[in-house]
């Protein structure tokens, strides 16, 4: 039997067969505007209602807008932080400002990986945290893509021998065939992508599953929305679309 980690996310787990193998490494990537940080708070939201400690590492906003974008979904995380459950960890003000002052968890140098690895191991020990989300894991290698691969291993190795099921978020423009970065394909356990194309002269959101080690999944790219209280995935509304994609393990 597969230990599996229930998102949460409604639709999502069902073509999933159930959730996201323990321990797996899932590369979240789209373009902008597809919903990856919402699924990554979400994700992190309802392991906390199951009593599951979590870690989110903002390498791209601000950790009181992240807290601020949680609220916009109803997902208010100060009373887990408070009582440990949750750890933010600031990656992106380098602890320059006033709230920055005030953060638990600061990267004062965000470029350097293994500082950052160091901040993360300390956050996941100390919230007993079985859900981690990178946002976002490019951000570490946008300016070196030849590292991609290596960093991405370097997180899993900590990330998966800590226990936890992650996943780190990749950034791809809107036209890019691949998944933020050569080679990270390769290195994650899983990869989901999240989409959004203009269809008749509307735009619509959908996501596939190009793959997930350890269990067997929907091989089509269903259709999701975007609520009030979060994303909502329709696993019998498919998308028919001329994307080309090419991924080998």
């Amino acid at each position: 039997m597969v230990e599996r980690v229930k998102t949460g996310i409604p639709g999502f787990d069902e073509i999933l067969n159930g959730g996201i193998p323990k321990r797996n490494v899932v590369l979240l990537s789209g373009g902008p505007g597809t919903g990856k940080s919402i699924f990554g708070t979400q994700f992190l939201w309802n392991g906390l209602q199951l009593g599951e400690g979590g870690v989110y590492v903002a390498l791209e906003e601000h950790p009181v807008q992240v807290r601020v974008n949680m609220r916009q979904f109803g997902w208010d995380v100060r009373q887990f932080e408070a009582e440990g459950k949750l750890a933010i960890v600031d990656a992106f003000t380098g602890g320059v400002g006033e709230a920055a002052k005030k953060e638990k968890y600061v990267v004062k140098d965000p470029d350097d990986v293994n500082e950052l690895v160091d901040v993360l191991r300390t956050a996941i020990k100390e919230s007993n945290a079985q859900r981690v989300v990178v946002d976002s894991v490019s951000t570490l290698y946008l300016t070196r893509p030849a590292v991609a691969r290596s960093i991405v291993l370097q997180l899993k190795k900590v990330l998966s021998g800590m226990g936890t099921t992650s996943i780190l978020v990749s950034q791809v423009s809107v036209t890019e065939r691949g998944f933020g970065g050569p080679g990270v394909e390769h290195a994650a356990d899983g990869i989901v992508r999240l989409d959004l194309d203009e269809v008749d002269g509307e735009l619509v959101r959908s996501m596939i599953i190009w793959k997930m080690r350890g269990t067997a999944h929907s091989m089509k790219r269903h259709i999701f929305s975007i609520t009030d209280k979060g994303i909502v995935v329709y696993p019998e509304k498919v998308l028919k679309t001329k994307r080309y994609f090419l991924v080998s393990e």
